[in-house]
């Protein structure tokens, strides 16, 4: 027995009966009405009472009944034997040898979800065999142009190297559904679905991806002889679609099309050619997990910049991807001086029993080569937790680690404590690592009180406005003439009472060190003494740093 696939552009019963060669025979369903939506393959001609074992499976039989058995246990074994064959529907048509429907007949075809259909009025069955052939050599052809388009379509994107996530967002619009890529541990590899389903689409993902599969596996297992397993899974137009993505042996993860509307290509079919696509492209990239560096950096550029529309939707994003947010005390962190391999956050996580997602800091406007780490950890971070992360993040490298610095954000309990530590923590990257100091430097946003009221307050506008009018004449004058009054005055407040220690932090001699800071006063007008003015424009700097971002 065949199976007919439910997406391959073949008509249903339903739709044959809506023709008008069948319209005219007054057609009149009388059983499983549900099972109207199987799809047919083709037509079959038969009044033989052994025309099951002429049957491959997704046909549609006309018959008038005249070959039939006459006692009803038979018409009852009859009735059994076409549907374990996989007929799609029967018709009979009434007048030439039945008079009514035996009643027999509409009750084993009720109790086996077969569609029966009787005709009232006699109609040529060549006329209605060629009508409904035509129709499905017509949807045939029109399917085999659209796969071909869609080959076509996603063969050019596995050539020229596309990103996971960009076939993805293909696939969704193709399909006009949500798509999901997740990995063999059932995390979000990436995710395409409108912004107002998108935290539907990912809530508790895991569980529920684990779920459909193994409903797919029962199904197949249940359903198949031998439990053998078709190349994608789904068993009704309402369920998941899931295709695999593996080659030569190796299977990666999962594609997954939530339900939607028909495609001329079939469903399947365009979802198996995405598959096919970001199989090739992990191929090419050997070894290297493309997947979880593009997946990850993705969403962290997302996070930081604020490209989401709704809390609830990131907050399922995000936990999609493997990050707990719940009993979890959450951090954000900003390595830099030491070059960290992507992925090597969670690895360093999970030796705490915690996880992580890491991108580069690009979005967030960090320093050159900083990367932003998203941490989920069982308990504080405290100064012994975080230099086991330190040196787990360089693989214990002594050379990585006298270079590294991390920057920490104040711990959060969800989404958008988290967004605002990772804010915090890049402004403190931006600070300077000081001269003379080894081993892996730890900055908190805790020791930077007033760092932490500028992040907090970085879009008041009193504050930027605050900043401007204390620092324009500093800023006109660098723009003006590519000088570096800002950064020499920077220094000198990183470094209060100790002007040899900033005069050495801005790469200056002390005396030209001590002109530039006798030209700020004056442009200024300010005695650079006074504490409250001190503290005025290093408030003033905190801002214009914060707001750059």
């Amino acid at each position: 027995m065949a199976a007919v696939a439910a997406d391959d552009g073949l008509p249903t019963v339903r739709e044959i009966l809506s023709l008008d060669a069948v319209v005219a025979g007054v057609p009149e369903v009388l059983a499983s009405d549900e099972a109207l939506d199987a799809h047919v393959r083709w037509v079959h001609v038969s009044d033989s009472s052994g025309v099951a074992r002429l049957l491959e499976g997704g046909e549609l039989l006309l018959s008038t009944g005249s070959g039939w058995p006459a006692e009803p246990a038979d018409l009852d074994a009859f009735i059994g034997g076409l549907v374990d064959a996989g007929l799609a529907g029967l018709v009979l048509e009434l007048g030439v040898h039945y008079h009514y429907l035996p009643a027999v007949v509409e009750r084993a075809a009720r109790e086996r979800g077969l569609a029966l259909v009787v005709l009232h009025r006699e109609v040529k069955f060549v006329v209605l065999t060629e009508a409904v052939h035509s129709r499905i050599i017509s949807e045939q052809t029109a399917a085999l142009r659209a796969r071909d388009e869609v080959r076509e379509r996603f063969t050019a994107l596995s050539l020229r190297g596309s990103p996971a996530d960009f076939i993805v967002q293909q696939l969704a619009q193709t399909l006009g559904s949500a798509v999901v890529l997740e990995n063999l541990a059932h995390e979000v590899v990436a995710a395409e679905a409108p912004p107002a389903d998108e935290a539907e689409l990912l809530a508790n993902w895991e569980a529920r991806s684990r779920a459909e599969h193994r409903r797919h596996l029962a199904a197949r297992q249940g359903g198949m002889p031998g439990g053998s397993s078709p190349a994608a899974s789904a068993s009704s137009p309402d369920e998941w679609l899931i295709v695999p993505v593996e080659a030569r042996g190796t299977r990666w993860g999962h594609l997954i099309a939530m339900p939607g509307p028909a495609h001329p290509a079939g469903r399947t079919s365009v979802l198996e050619q995405g598959a096919i696509a970001l199989a090739l492209g992990r191929l090419a990239d050997g070894e290297a997990d493309e997947w979880t560096r593009i997946g990850r950096q993705r969403l962290v550029d997302g996070l930081v910049s604020g490209r989401f529309a709704g809390l609830d939707g990131a907050e399922a994003r995000v936990r999609a991807f493997g990050l707990p947010l719940e009993g979890a005390t959450l951090y954000g962190i900003v390595v830099t001086g030491a070059s960290i391999a992507p992925g090597a956050a969670d690895a360093a996580a999970r030796a705490l029993a915690g996880r992580a997602i890491d991108g580069a800091a690009d979005a967030a406007g960090g320093p050159t080569g900083a990367r932003i780490v998203l941490l989920s950890a069982p308990k504080a971070l405290g100064d012994a937790q975080a230099a086991e992360f330190a040196s787990a993040l360089v693989g214990g490298d002594a050379g990585s680690l006298d270079r590294l610095v991390l920057s920490v954000g104040a711990p959060a309990g969800g989404l958008e404590g988290l967004l605002a530590s990772v804010q915090e923590a890049t402004d403190l990257a931006r600070s300077a690592r000081p001269r003379g100091v080894r081993g892996v430097l730890v900055r908190r946003a805790e020791d930077r009180p007033l760092m932490r009221l500028v992040t907090s307050l970085r879009d008041d506008h009193r504050l930027l406005r605050h900043s401007e009018r204390m620092l324009a004449p500093l800023i006109e004058y660098d723009l003006a003439r590519d000088g570096d009054l800002l950064t020499v005055l920077g220094a000198m407040l990183a470094h209060p009472g100790n002007r040899t220690a900033a005069a050495a932090a801005s790469h200056l001699s002390r005396s030209v060190f001590y002109q530039r800071l006798a030209l700020i006063g004056d442009l200024l007008g300010y005695d650079l003494d006074d504490g409250e003015v001190l503290t005025g424009l290093h408030l003033a700097l905190l801002v214009r740093r914060s707001a750059a971002r």
